[in-house]
């Protein structure tokens, strides 16, 4: 199962948090999704160039707060501000809502699985061979600390007559492993032989349980064994 869906969706309930957060009744369900596809469609299109791996979207009222993960803030921002003014007021034209934005910036770009799956594509656009591209982003995110790496290519490479599938892998990529920190990412390069679909996994460690929390579990269970006995 882990091979066949989405790692950050398998994981929401475990260490992974929506990228939408709020609540609405049937009458307005709809049209809030709509309107948080409309809101990430303008931002990764007014911020190509920006980086940006994830927004997220939060409602109360009539106020619509978004965070921007993003690995270039000051692209983001813009001089003076001047463009995260401009972004907030065509939203607030868009909503009718008073917007709120928060920038968030990513540390480490290397290891961010939509920023290295959006890499191979621009390099892919601009005809570099993809093993090239490929064999560097597994390299750099194994130098920047990651525990594994996985990058899967599916189209025309090269500009081959017929698609095929190339892969690399490198250290451990554990997506049976609820507990795992999973990273996904995914993108198409759009090439003159046509679209050529790149998806990117980046495990960057466990959230293995403490030492004290066993020891917890074992206390609480001698205390439920002793109730037993007296019952």
């Amino acid at each position: 199962m882990g091979q066949k869906t989405n790692p950050i969706g398998l994981r929401l309930a475990v260490n992974k948090d929506w990228a939408s957060k709020w609540y609405a009744e049937k009458k307005e369900f709809a049209s809030f999704l709509a309107e948080d596809r409309d809101i990430r469609d303008l931002l990764k299109k007014k911020l190509a160039g920006g980086a940006v791996t994830k927004i997220m979207i939060e409602r109360a009222a009539q106020r619509v707060r978004i965070k921007i993960f993003t690995a270039r803030p000051g692209v983001v921002i813009g001089r003076r501000g001047a463009e995260i003014d401009n972004i907030k007021e065509q939203l607030s034209r868009m909503t009718g809502k008073d917007i709120y934005v928060d920038i968030q910036e990513i540390r480490k770009p290397e290891i961010n699985a939509q920023l290295v799956a959006e890499n191979v594509a621009m390099q892919l656009e601009r005809r570099i061979a993809y093993r090239r591209a490929l064999k560097r982003a597994v390299q750099m995110a194994m130098d920047f600390g990651a525990e594994g790496i996985r990058i899967r290519c599916a189209g025309r490479l090269g500009g081959s007559e017929i698609a095929r599938v190339e892969q690399y892998l490198e250290g451990r990529v554990p997506l049976h492993t609820l507990r795992a920190t999973i990273d996904y990412g995914f993108t198409e390069a759009i090439t003159k032989a046509g679209l050529i679909g790149i998806k990117c996994w980046v495990c960057t460690g466990e959230d293995k349980p403490s030492k004290n929390q066993d020891d917890d579990v074992i206390e609480t269970g001698g205390v439920a064994r002793s109730d037993n006995r007296k019952n």
